[in-house]
């Protein structure tokens, strides 16, 4: 991987018993580029941000970050990254009654946790489903906020969405995975056509329907 990658993965694999969540990945996220992450539900997307949060452990390969291994400088790199995602809880130390009294629209809530997760100006963002609570007025300034963000302070950014309007309005490069593995990669706006395809939805599809 290039040491301009700020994330770099090399031969990720995550089991559970016998299952094999993530098998064998590796890509990188260059400064100031916004890859998206696609693929079906189960695919491995969550469960490889997950490994790279440190949330789960891997059961192989490595995870490096500004050419630093993320196990062996967790405490320092993790102050370096930050993440949003629609299924993000409210605070645990918070009462119930804080909660209702300060009870948010999911659009709203959204918002606060894409304002959280850029509050410490990560050098990684993660980001998945940013978007899927928002209206699409909300959705396209997020997604500029995004990409203006990385690109004036040089962060890398892996995005994960089912909107594939979305991926290629605000993607540099995708990466396209399905039962663990990565089976294409590419530039979103170039990828359908170099693979038959007439747009991303229509190859989204096809590679979510392929066999194990």
């Amino acid at each position: 991987m290039s040491n301009d990658n700020v994330l770099s993965v090399d031969g990720l694999v995550k089991d559970f018993k016998a299952l094999r969540a993530v098998d064998n990945i590796s890509f990188g996220a260059a400064r100031g580029q916004v890859v998206g992450l696609l693929g079906p539900n189960g695919a491995g997307k969550t469960t490889t941000i997950n490994m790279i949060l440190g949330i789960l452990s891997a059961t192989a390969g490595s995870i490096r970050m500004l050419d630093k291994n993320l196990s062996e400088h967790r405490s320092e790199l993790a102050r370096q990254m930050n993440f949003a995602a629609v299924y993000a809880h409210m605070p645990s130390n918070l009462t119930v009654s804080q909660c209702l009294r300060g009870l948010l629209s999911s659009g709203e809530a959204s918002r606060l946790n894409l304002a959280k997760a850029i509050i410490n100006r990560p050098g990684l963002l993660l980001l998945d489903e940013p978007t899927a609570s928002l209206d699409p007025s909300i959705a396209q300034l997020i997604r500029q906020k995004i990409k203006d963000y990385a690109a004036t302070t040089g962060a890398a950014v892996l995005w994960t969405s089912h909107n594939m309007y979305e991926i290629e309005t605000v993607c540099d490069r995708v990466l396209f995975m399905s039962h663990g593995r990565i089976l294409l990669s590419g530039d979103p706006k170039t990828l359908p056509a170099e693979n038959g395809k007439k747009d991303l939805e229509e190859l989204f599809i096809t590679v979510a329907r392929l066999p194990r």
